[in-house]
Order: C-alpha cells, then structure tokens, then sequence
C-alpha cells in the first residue's frame, strides 16, 4: 500500500510555495522509485509551519514543517515517508500544542480529508448530519438549531433558528437558501479555508437549511478574491450533483435542491446581506431599505435564507453530534464554538476554533505567542476594519456577544488583528472613515457624506488643527453615523473611531505638531 502524503493547496500554504513543494516531493519519490499518494488536503490552519507536510503512518500523521523544496531530498534521505527524525519534524500533527488545544467541531474535517473526495468526507462523518434531517419535519429541524443556540457567525450574531422559522413559516411557491462568502474583513480567512479545505461541509449544511424551510434551490456568494475557493467548491458542487447527494432530488429520497455558486465583482458593501441579494440579482450592489426582512421579501421577491459560510457549514454538526452536544460549549448566550483567525503583529497566526469564552490574551499571548515584531503589544482590534480597538486593559475580556458589546465592541466574523506599540491609532482612525467612504454604496447620506467628512476632520486632528473643535465635530459625526445609516456599514464604522479616541487619546493630543498662529503669519 502507498504511503500517503498530505501538501496543502490552501491558498495560504499556496502563497509560501506549497505547490513548488507537491512538485519536489512527486519528482523525488519518482527519482527514487518509490510509490507514494500525494493529497493536496486543506489547511491545518497553523500559517506559521506552512507549507506543513504530513506524511501517513501506522502512528498516525506526522508533520513536518514549514517545507521548503530545497527540504525535500533530505526528507527522503532522513526516512520522512516512515515518520523519521528530521530538523523539521513536528512530532503527531495532533499533538501540536497549537492545535491540540483546540475545540474542533465546525472545522473538524479541514486539513484532514480531501477536499474533493466524497469517500473521505463520508469516512470522516460527512452527510450523517443531512441522514438526520432527512427523518425530521422543516419544523423539528428548526427547532433543533434553535435549541443549540446557533447564532450567526457573519457579525451580527442573530439566531440562526429564529431566521429560519421565519422563513418556514413565510408562504410561497419558491424559496431560496443564499451563503455569504463574501468574507470581506480585514484578518479573516475561515470562509475561504472551508470551501478549500471541506467544501462539503457548506452543502450538507445549506441542503438541511433548504429541507427545514422548504427551499428548493441556493446560491453561494464567493467575493472575487478567491479564485482558488470558488473554482474548489464549484467541483464540489458539480461532484455532490453527479452522486446525486443533491440536485434533483437530496440523497435520492429527500427534495430536491439545486446549488450553484456565483462570483461577486469586489465591493465590500455585498458582504451586507440585501446588497449581496442585489448583486445576485444582476443588479449594482446598493443596500435595501428594512423591512421587508429577506427571510419575507428576499431574493427575487421571494423569502430568503441568507446565513453567512460559517454558520451553515456549522449546521452539519448539530444533527450529527446532537444539538444537546453542540450546545454544551460557549458560555450565556453564546452558545458553540467561534472559528477565531488570528491575524496582524502576531508570532503565530492561524485559524483556532474554541467555544466562546477564551479571551483575548489567551488567543494573543498563549497562541499567538506575542508580536512578530518582538516589541510590545499596544492594540487588537476584532471585528474587521468596523471593529473596536482594545488596549491591554480589555485583553481579558472574554470572546462572547454579550460581552464584547458590554465593552463597546463586537466579535464579529471573528477575525483578530494584533498591533505592536508602533501603530499610530489617530491614523487608523482616519483609515476607518476612508474605507467607508471608499465602500459605500451611497444609498444612505450620513455613511457616504459622513464618512468623506469625517475622514477630513481626523486628517485636521492630525495635523494639530483646532483639536479641541475637531474632536467634538468628530464626536458629533459619529453618533450621527451610528443613529442615521442605513446599513452596518456606515452605523458600525464609529466603533473603531471612538474605541482609538477612548483608549488611546495621546494619539490624538496632536498640541505639539500644531502650527503657527494666524497672527504670526
């Protein structure tokens, strides 16, 4: 039997030469005549060590990395294809600290199967969840979700069953599932590494969601910046229809459901779920006015399921496991686990999934391992580029819905982003106001004219000009952004701004860099 070889085609192992390392060990195992399977799996998540190759054993998988091709022959030479020693031998892949810490449910799967293969997706308990739904009504499904809590992994955090019921209950002769994958946050990566890494994980997920609310056909939204995910998960796709898992009819007993995934064009604004339905529907990407609610009045009119990837590839596990099980982590309100992308100034990046709860020093000091750049830490902010800035004095605030807003922040689609004593918080407070203005969609007055003048305002702050005026303008600009915008957008873009003027208020003391009086001149 082959000895199997696992090199990842994430698009993060991609980027450091993981293909260049397939290669070297294909060429090196023909040289040496020896007969090897090489997976291109997806990834582990642990960024620092790739490309991470990991090689099959009666032990179990050992890991090595990060690879480069000038590594591989002496990988050979050192008996790597039977888990020999070697400088970049990591012992069990599972028994890295990083990773052994970790609380695994939604990505259970990713790093460890083939991302195409269905045999290895049902080997590792693929479809058992959807064999589950099947035997249930739209209504026991429903409730199922609801009880284990599920909230939407996207950034807002609404009851994913609550979403649903309303659906169900909403009567019409069609009804659609749409996924946002339009991961557009700055330090979040989770999207694109499930429909890389376990793309089958997402279609059970949404084909339960359209047999709970009777929907019979479903859209993945995938941003444009992911070709590698789009192209991987429209095999997927293609894959699941041939076997018949969905399409005509699910499973060959169950509805049927048809699935098909489109391209989004880059606008940041279609990460909002009624401009992500716009964009579907051919047309520019502008915000709809609420209500009516998508899950009434949605895609083309009809009522709609839109759940961002996580939330519905997270799906699967609860009909799997039970939603009693999957309910057992996280802490209140915040129920399950959050797929954390730990991102920035950071020694050691990577995606870690943990039930709500772990704090923010956990992830940055025991995970990250502190800054890259070996100085001190000064700022993280979570959330993406609309999420609040925390300094060291919140760093034990438990990641949690409830918690985070008690602070003035917000989890959001869980990506984290580490900052060294460098940064300058005036300047991203002024990158704040001009990502929205660059994004927005211009529906609404005070996200397109607020944010053009708050960017102006932050940029006489930083020059030393009438501070003092300025920052009660800036004040003033912001409650109006958050009370008066129609989307998240504009109303979320203040969280950042006045998080950096709460906890870091030297950055904006610009007295010293003041010029001249007019008098003077």
């Amino acid at each position: 039997m082959n000895v199997r070889v696992f090199v990842p085609i994430d698009a993060a192992a991609l980027s450091v030469g993981a293909e260049r390392v397939a290669v070297a060990i294909a060429r090196e195992a023909v040289a040496r005549g020896v007969a090897i399977d090489l997976v291109r799996n997806g990834s582990r998540g642990l960024f620092w060590l790739e490309p991470l190759v990991e090689v099959e054993t009666p032990a179990g998988r050992i890991a090595y990395g990060p690879v480069t091709p000038g590594d591989v022959a002496g990988l050979f030479d050192a008996g790597f294809l039977g888990g020999g020693a070697h400088a970049l031998a990591l012992g069990p892949t599972e028994e890295i600290d990083y990773l052994k810490r970790q609380e695994r449910l939604t990505f259970a799967r990713c790093g460890i199967v083939d991302p195409l293969s269905l045999d290895d997706y049902r080997a590792h308990g693929g479809w058992k969840g959807l064999e589950t739904a099947l035997t249930l009504t739209g209504a026991e499904i429903v409730e199922q979700v609801t009880q284990a809590g599920l909230r939407g992994r996207g950034g807002a955090g609404f009851p994913t069953g609550i979403k649903w019921r309303t659906v169900l209950n909403a009567p019409a002769d069609q009804k659609y599932v749409v996924c946002n994958a339009d991961e557009g946050d700055s330090g979040t990566f989770a999207d694109r590494m499930l429909m890389e890494g376990d793309p089958y994980s997402l279609i059970e997920g949404m084909a339960i969601a359209a047999i709970a609310v009777g929907a019979t056909r479903g859209f993945v939204y995938i941003r444009s910046e992911y070709p590698h995910a789009f192209k991987t998960f429209s095999a997927a796709i293609d894959r699941a229809t041939a076997a018949g898992l969905i399409g005509a009819s699910v499973m060959g007993t169950g509805p049927a459901f048809h699935l098909e995934a489109r391209l989004g064009a880059g606008a940041y604004i279609c990460g909002e779920e009624t401009s992500l339905l716009e964009s579907l529907e051919g047309k520019r990407g502008l915000v709809r006015f609420k209500p009516p609610l998508p899950a009434i009045e949605g895609l083309f009119g009809k009522p709609t399921v839109v759940n961002n990837l996580v939330s519905l590839a997270t799906v699967p596990v609860i009909f799997e496991k039970g939603w009693q099980a999957y309910r057992d982590f996280g802490m209140g309100r915040s129920r399950g686990t959050l797929p954390i992308q730990l991102a920035g100034n950071v020694k050691r990046g990577g995606l870690i999934e943990r039930a709500f709860g772990i704090t923010l020093r956990e992830l940055i000091e025991d995970y990250g391992q502190g800054t890259a750049s070996g100085r001190p830490f000064r700022a993280v902010q979570v959330g993406g580029p609309l999420g609040a800035y925390f300094p060291e004095s919140l760093l034990d605030t438990p990641l949690d819905y409830e918690a985070f807003a008690a602070v003035k922040g917000m989890v959001g689609h869980g990506g984290v982003v580490v900052f060294d004593d460098q940064v300058d918080l005036a300047e991203q407070a002024r990158f704040a106001m001009e990502f929205c203005a660059e994004e927005s969609c211009g529906k609404c007055t005070p996200c397109r004219i607020g944010s053009t003048r708050g960017a102006e305002v932050i940029e006489q702050i930083i020059a030393g000009e009438s501070v003092a005026k300025n920052l009660v303008l800036l004040d003033d600009l912001c409650t109006l952004m958050l009370d008066g915008s129609l989307c998240a957008l504009g109303g979320l873009t203040p969280y950042p701004v006045l998080s950096a003027l709460t906890h870091f208020p030297d950055d904006f003391d610009r007295s010293a860099a003041a010029p001249p009086a007019r008098a003077a001149e």
